[in-house]
């Protein structure tokens, strides 16, 4: 059971640590809370046994453990005001009219990972999430065609195909027809197989050319649930400039991570609010803390998480993302 006292302690030396990333040593602490120094030796000597901090290798003093950052965030931290120089640079994305809903994101992450220091990421939607609404193609030229796939969420996908001559407009309309008979509502990552299965074998009763039109519209479809989500990094070398990364080791796993298509897919927010994951929670290495939170607007979905150290500053970002979602028009209702 932790005391007040001692809340009051480990609140200090997070804080502390936060910002100055050096150990925090008892006097320091009996300045800022008025108690004797034999005291303080006692109560950190107490959490350090709960597991909350640590003693540094190099220096004496304490820092928090990863416990210590987690109980910081669940019972201690307060969000902190946004200063009026962030809102001003946030709200010159969110009033600039000419930009469309992932433009303004993805300034929003940058501006984010420039005042955080910290490496901002958003994912977009994957188009697993995507059902097929329709398909539609427009001739160009002789032997071009626009297809144009349109799914449940709004996404919307361009393609130029090219065809011989010897393909008319009437086989791709009978074409497009079929496809749009057997395989609407098929999640976008299951149209290649469905048109395998189900619309090859028929095809050819159809269609004369069937050979090249089912290749050539396999191959646009297989190219467009292949896409993995949409990844766009603010600050992605951030990590560089935190004293915990000057082992070289340490920011060659990091930047490996944010390379790895797997690693980043993970980082994917299912839960509504903004969600804290400290060191080992993330997934990533045990030297970071990623906050995350979902948007969810016009049927477009995605996330958007900010990694630090674990020494971050978790009440100034957790105020600058609640601003982005709320500003955003996200479902900060939930």
């Amino acid at each position: 059971m932790i005391t007040n006292r001692q809340k009051e302690i480990l609140k200090v030396i997070v804080e502390e640590y936060i910002k100055t990333a050096k150990p925090v040593s008892s006097n320091h602490i009996c300045k800022k809370l008025k108690c004797s120094s034999a005291t303080i030796r006692n109560e950190m000597v107490r959490l350090e046994e709960l597991n909350l901090l640590e003693k540094n290798h190099f220096a004496s003093g304490r820092i928090p453990s990863e416990d210590g950052y987690k109980y910081y965030v669940e019972n201690l931290m307060t969000p902190k005001n946004m200063t009026g120089e962030d809102m001003l640079k946030l709200q010159t994305i969110f009033r600039n009219n000419s930009l469309d809903l992932n433009d303004t994101i993805k300034k929003s992450i940058e501006i984010i990972s420039e005042i955080t220091n910290y490496t901002a990421v958003v994912l977009g939607a994957t188009s697993k999430t995507n059902r097929l609404k329709k398909v539609e193609v427009v001739p160009l030229d002789e032997n071009k065609i626009l297809s144009i796939v349109i799914t449940d969420k709004g996404v919307v996908q361009h393609k130029i195909l090219f065809l011989p001559n010897t393909v008319s407009n009437e086989e791709v309309r009978k074409t497009v027809e079929l496809i749009n008979k057997l395989v609407v509502g098929t999640p976008i990552n299951e149209v290649s197989e469905k048109l395998e299965y189900e619309v090859k074998p028929i095809i050819k009763e159809y269609v004369n050319q069937y050979e090249i039109l089912y290749n050539t519209f396999y191959d646009a479809f297989h190219e467009f649930t292949d896409a993995k989500a949409d990844v766009h990094f603010g600050g992605r070398t951030n990590m560089l400039k935190q004293p915990e990364f000057s082992n070289i080791d340490k920011v060659k796993e990091i930047l490996g991570k944010f390379d790895d298509v797997n690693s980043i897919e993970k980082m994917k927010e299912e839960d509504n609010g903004i969600n804290i994951y400290v060191g080992s929670e993330t997934e990533l290495t045990d030297d970071v803390s990623v906050i995350k939170t979902k948007y969810s607007i016009d049927g477009e979905e995605g996330t958007i998480a900010i990694i630090g150290p674990k020494r971050m500053e978790y009440g100034r970002v957790v105020a600058l993302l609640d601003y982005i979602k709320n500003n955003l028009g996200g479902d900060h209702g939930k």
